[in-house]
């Protein structure tokens, strides 16, 4: 459901600060806040007919036809009936009326949804049950579990401990994981005392209406004292919550001015690049048909002066006419005859093929996912051709390109690599989805949705290797993970970031199931024996620190630290006999980091009690200083976090979507440069850019730009660009480039050699986007392979955007999944939204929508090309059929006084775009295509031409209207000549205006389906049906209408009795037929054989190949993934947030203790007690292994499977 409005904001006097009371309407009304009501729609039942006929007289040609239809009225100067202009342009202005009513439909209903969402609202000290759009600033609103967010809300109170929420923000940047509020200690305390609530009178004064989501800043005075407020404490728009029974929050901003809707973007009318280059072409088809008119006017003034006073006698001139006042009548008679050199038949014609080329994206089986049961939609249907010409792609990351899943892929567990599949003769084989994954049906607390598949860890597991059991028990331990237990056996982690959650569901698979925490412990299950921790002390994570440390007591009493973080921090805190082990665990981190997995190291410590006692008494005293506060705690951390002994390392898979790293490839080599816009961290982004293939260790160099300063920025964009072109000239370079009096500047292409990235974050860029600097940006970002944008803002995404729409010259798409994407797929030529994903703002904001980014090359490489093909040919057709259709009235008009009569039969007028020459360049404009569906895969450089403009331009366009003069030429003289002085068989004078009229229409239809013809290169069955069955048809009619019936019936209207069966009964009018239809075909034959011998394009020369190979392309080879080392490093596998270790060890409960269980393992197996990980040294691995004393109780089936491994 869409939260998006047209126009983001109030107009009028720019708001400086908010200010509001609680409980207090009569207060707040007074600023004249917005409601929280949203209007999306354009028009009402008053508005739409004015408002929309408005609209669409904006259209140039629209508003020349109304012109056109007004002149015909005039019997001064009109030569054809008032019929042939108001019947099209009344069916054109209809079908676009109801196209844009329905639309604005869509939208009331979308907004009556929305605005009618109910909510309990507190008023008059009872809560209250009102719809969104009644809500008030100021306003204070009860939210319950899994409801949408009503408006911006400041939290004041809920149901957790600590005054704590979770919400989930997968409607604004498709992020699925929880994310954590908490309220101000003095307004948590109210709870949900609805009297207390009542009595709340508190005083926000705060920032204004602003985009910002990352940010807020305002007070809240109450009972006498200030409060400050930040982003931790502020609920969103279109956030939903989540695992918190309710909340009560305050109203800060309603409607259009909260910041989601802030955010939206203007909601602009999106026109293609053949729209905006036909209107400058009409206005040049203006002129010179003003230019043709005026010569004609002045021959009739010439023909008037000479010739006409000798016609006077027997053909006098109408009352008040004379030869001075004809020419300008005349003028404005041929304006009306020679008009079809813009046929509103066009318009219509493109509107159809726009829509017919949108059925076939909604009815292709390849673009549909049946997983999420989503088709591909065209929730736009003007834009297709675009899609041919795009050259700069812009993506979000998460939902996007990644799947926002992180899966636990590989590990190395002292020196030995689990997660890979060998076969029996040694080699590694690609997992797929279909190979038997491991069985951990042994373990019931197993997560039924994770996949690991190499066995040879679980049998480690099950043989109690000790290394293998410290390992999983670490990652058990070592986390701020949340459990639920909704029901017995059935848990759920809330984890701060995916990755943590990833490496925890792994440790609970392979039996070490982490199942509760406390402040002070935290329980787990080991092997199906229940073990508590107990916590002492979280060493947190942050981006310095670069890893996580925490500190237990086992239930035997024993010290340990246990420690995650970046290889290379770790590594600095090994202990010496580490060295051997740290070189094998290295090799495998190459190796992971170069398939782009997220590595993480893991290391552990056993710590002496009498120490440890000591090192927590400074630790306290650390904790609870007023100065230097943070410095003293991390020289405590510094101290303990040494002489670790290595456990191994872990690999995390940010699971990319299907096809990714191809759809990238694909795009690549049609020339379409990819940049990646996301909210993520940099080392996030870059590992997912390598992932995607995007990044590669093979590029010449890889620019990171992450300055603090604008000059800091301006140095380092220089010093990339001069690395990529030494010598480049400092000034700026541009091309000029005139649209309609407007000069805008337009920068060039830069070729460079070699390939280079460039990865930017959010405060650099901030920086870069200045108008001082944005050029210097642009510049240096375009000579890239790849640019990456890390840490941006909604309102920035928009903004780079809208940088490369205004100063290159190119047409632009944006992709994207949530609510943050909007603005860019909105400033974008073309919006593209994923669907099926939990946030569904971007797909009802973009013009195209489907369910896998995998999709888009499908999309652009096949539907995009060949709509953009099919458009061209049908204009380049279009134009040559009605030039040499009116140029011919043009040639007339010198052989009949330039009287303004028309060289055709009206009827013929009005039928040949309607009904003779409509269905085959329909025909053609639909299913045409150069090459196949497959080998427009195989061959995407066949894309480039749609980027350059070469199928149809304004030289395109000015060689149509030289072929369609020659053709003119042709049509006119060749027929005039063979009538001149002819006879027929039976010696009757045969030169006649009828006969000739009948032979050059002959003439001209035969000719114009011989071209298309020519330019088609597909024909179906449709396209026969098509092509045989107009050119049946206008003989049909024409013996029809120039039958005896027709003219005894209608007199006045068919005066061309007999015509047809006297003409196409002579053999030479169907010789004259002949030479006309090989004269006009000839020189395109020729230029067609000349140009392919010696200038083939890449369609011609893709062409050659599959008539060569006379069937499809060979199916793309199977793809592995190449194995490569890095030494670069991905992301860490776990947040890149400042961790939860504060709240975890507070002294109260982060959720509510959980009921007593007894656990899906029996919990009295086996004791651990005899397991000593610090008895072996690094790199070794013991042969002897402590083993449990037999018990006397029923084993747990993890223990039958060790007791009939043992036996074995």
């Amino acid at each position: 459901m869409s939260f998006f409005g047209l126009e983001c904001g109030r107009q009028g006097n720019r708001e400086e600060e908010r200010r509001l009371k609680a409980n207090d309407r009569d207060y707040n009304l007074s600023f004249k806040y917005a409601t929280n009501a949203i209007k999306t729609s354009k028009y009402n039942l008053l508005t739409f007919l004015p408002l929309n006929l408005f609209e669409q007289f904006q259209r140039i040609a629209n508003a020349y036809f109304l012109i056109l239809l007004v002149l015909q009225v005039i019997p001064a100067i009109s030569s054809l009936s008032w019929f042939t202009t108001v019947v099209p342009l009344v069916l054109v202005l209809f079908v676009t009326a109801a196209k844009d009513a329905i639309d604005d439909i869509h939208r009331h209903r979308s907004d009556r949804k929305v605005n009618n969402r109910k909510v309990q609202v507190l008023i008059n000290g009872e809560l209250r049950s009102e719809k969104w759009m009644d809500i008030q600033v100021g306003d204070i609103i009860k939210l319950e579990n899994n409801q949408f967010v009503t408006a911006d809300l400041l939290l004041l109170s809920s149901s957790e401990p600590l005054h704590l929420v979770y919400i989930e923000t997968a409607e604004l940047d498709g992020e699925t994981n929880l994310k954590v509020k908490q309220a101000l200690t003095v307004t948590g305390d109210m709870a949900d005392s609805v009297t207390d609530l009542a009595a709340f009178n508190g005083e926000v004064r705060c920032e204004p209406p602003n985009h910002r989501l990352d940010r807020f800043t305002g007070t809240l005075s109450y009972a006498g004292q200030k409060y400050s407020l930040d982003n931790e404490k502020i609920l969103l728009r279109g956030c939903t919550l989540r695992n918190t029974e309710w909340c009560f929050g305050l109203v800060i901003f309603g409607g259009q001015e909260t910041k989601l809707m802030q955010n939206c973007g203007k909601t602009t009318f999106k026109r293609t690049s053949i729209d905006r280059l036909m209107n400058e072409l009409v206005l040049c088809i203006f002129g010179f048909l003003a230019t043709m008119c005026s010569i004609l006017a002045i021959g009739n003034y010439i023909w008037e002066v000479q010739e006409g006073s000798k016609f006077t006698v027997f053909l006098p001139r109408e009352e008040g006419v004379n030869a001075a006042l004809s020419p300008f009548l005349t003028f404005w008679s041929y304006v009306i005859i020679l008009n079809t050199v813009v046929p509103i038949s066009l318009y219509v014609s493109v509107e159809i093929i726009r829509l017919g080329n949108s059925f076939f994206i909604e009815w292709d089986s390849k673009m549909y996912h049946a997983g999420s049961d989503t088709p591909a939609e065209a929730r736009t249907t003007t834009l297709n051709e675009e899609l041919g010409q795009i050259k700069y792609i812009f993506s979000d990351k998460t939902g996007t390109l990644t799947q926002n899943i992180m899966t636990f892929n590989k590990c190395s567990i002292n020196g030995k690599c689990y997660g890979d599949v060998i076969d029996y003769t040694g080699q590694r084989l690609e997992i797929t989805e279909e190979m038997e994954s491991v069985d951990f049906s042994f373990n019931p607390l197993a997560d039924p949705k994770f996949r690991f598949y190499d066995h040879s860890l679980v049998e480690q597991v099950k043989l109690e290797n000790a290394e293998v059991h410290a390992f999983f028990r670490l990652l058990a331990l070592c986390h701020t993970v949340m459990a639920e237990e909704k029901s017995e056996g059935e848990l759920h982690y809330q984890a701060q970031s995916p990755d943590e959650g990833a490496l925890v569901t792994a440790a609970r698979n392979f039996g070490f199931v982490f199942r509760s925490r406390t402040p002070e412990s935290v329980a787990i299950e080991e092997m199906g024996v229940h073990r508590v921790y107990e916590l002492l002390a979280i060493l947190d994570f942050n981006n310095v620190r670069k890893r996580m440390s925490v500190i237990v007591r086992n239930p035997e009493g024993k010290l340990s630290l246990y420690c995650k973080g970046a290889d290379t921090i770790i590594y600095e805190r090994l202990h010496q006999s580490c060295g051997k082990l740290m070189d094998v665990t290295t090799e495998h981190l190459n190796e992971y980091a170069g398939e782009g997995l997220r590595t993480l190291v893991l290391a552990y410590k056993d710590l002496d009690e009498a120490y440890f006692t000591e090192w927590k008494q400074r630790h306290h005293e650390a904790s609870t200083a007023l100065d230097d506060r943070e410095e003293r705690l991390n020289e405590l951390y510094e101290e303990i976090e040494k002489e670790l002994m290595l456990l191994g390392a872990t690999a995390i898979e940010d699971k990319l979507q299907d096809g990714v790293p191809h759809t990238i490839e694909q795009l690549a080599k049609a020339d379409i440069k990819i940049w990646v816009l996301t909210g993520d961290k940099q080392e996030t982004a870059e590992n997912i850019g390598y992932s995607c293939n995007m990044l590669r260790e093979e590029m010449n160099e890889i620019f990171i730009v992450a300055a603090h300063s604008p000059e800091g920025v301006r140095e380092e964009l220089r010093k990339a660009r001069t690395t990529m072109k030494p010598g480049d000239e400092e000034e700026d370079k541009f091309v000029s480039k005139t649209i309609l009096g407007n000069i805008p500047k337009i920068i060039p292409d830069e070729a460079v050699s070699g390939e280079y990235g460039l990865v930017i974050n959010g405060h650099s860029l901030a920086y870069a986007l200045e108008p001082s600097m944005e050029l210097e940006f642009l510049r240096t970002a375009c000579m890239c392979k790849t640019v990456i944008c890390c840490r941006v803002t909604p309102l920035q995404k928009a903004q780079v955007v809208e940088l490369v729409k205004r100063y290159k010259r190119a047409v632009t798409l944006a992709i994207g999944d949530g609510a943050n994407d909007v603005s860019m797929i909105k400033a974008a030529h073309i919006g593209v939204g994923i669907s099926g994903q939990e946030g569904m703002q971007a797909v009802l904001a973009s013009d195209f929508s489907f369910a896998q980014f995998r999709f888009l090359q499908r999309l652009l490489l096949v539907h995009g090309r060949w709509s953009y093909l099919r458009m061209c040919n049908f204009l380049r057709y279009f134009f040559y059929k009605n030039f040499s259709f009116t140029f011919v009235h043009f040639w007339y008009a010198f052989f009949c006084g330039f009287s303004a009569q028309t060289v055709y039969d009206e009827w013929f007028i009005t039928l040949f775009n309607l009904v003779y020459t409509a269905l085959p360049v329909l025909g053609m404009s639909l299913f045409d295509q150069d090459v196949s569906d497959s080998w427009s895969f195989e061959y995407p450089q066949l894309y480039v031409p749609g980027q350059r403009n070469l199928y149809f331009s304004k030289t395109a366009f000015m060689k149509c209207a030289v072929h369609s003069g020659y053709c003119s030429l042709v049509l006119f003289f060749v027929p005039y000549g063979a009538l001149y002085d002819t006879v027929r068989n039976d010696g009757k004078d045969m030169a006649d205006y009828q006969s000739f009229t009948l032979l050059v229409q002959t003439c001209l239809v035969i000719a114009v389906c011989i071209q298309l013809g020519l330019d088609m290169s597909y024909w179906t069955i449709v396209n026969h049906i098509f092509v045989w069955g107009s050119l049946a048809m206008y003989f049909v009619i024409t013996f029809a209408m120039y039958s005896n019936g027709m003219y005894r019936v209608f007199p006045a209207s068919f005066p061309f009795i007999g015509s047809a069966r006297s003409s196409l009964g002579q053999p030479c009018v169907w010789l004259t037929i002949l030479l006309t239809s090989i004269l006009c075909a000839l020189p395109v034959l020729t230029h067609h054989f000349l140009l392919i011998q010696l200038q083939p394009t890449i369609n011609d020369k893709v062409r050659l190949k599959v008539l060569q190979a006379k069937a499809a392309p060979p199916p793309p080879p199977k793809r592995t993934r190449m194995r490569r080392t890095s030494s670069r490093r991905s992301g860490y596998a776990f947040s890149h947030a400042q961790g939860y270790g504060d709240l975890v060890t507070s002294r109260r409960y982060l959720h509510r203790p959980v009921k007593p269980r007894s656990g899906g393992f029996t919990p009295t197996g086996r004791s651990l007690a005899a397991f000593n990980p610090a008895g072996r040294s690094a790199g070794y691995s013991p042969t002897g292994r402590n083993q449990n004393p037999k018990q006397e109780v029923e084993p747990t089936s993890l223990q039958m499977y060790r007791t009939r491994d043992m036996d074995f």
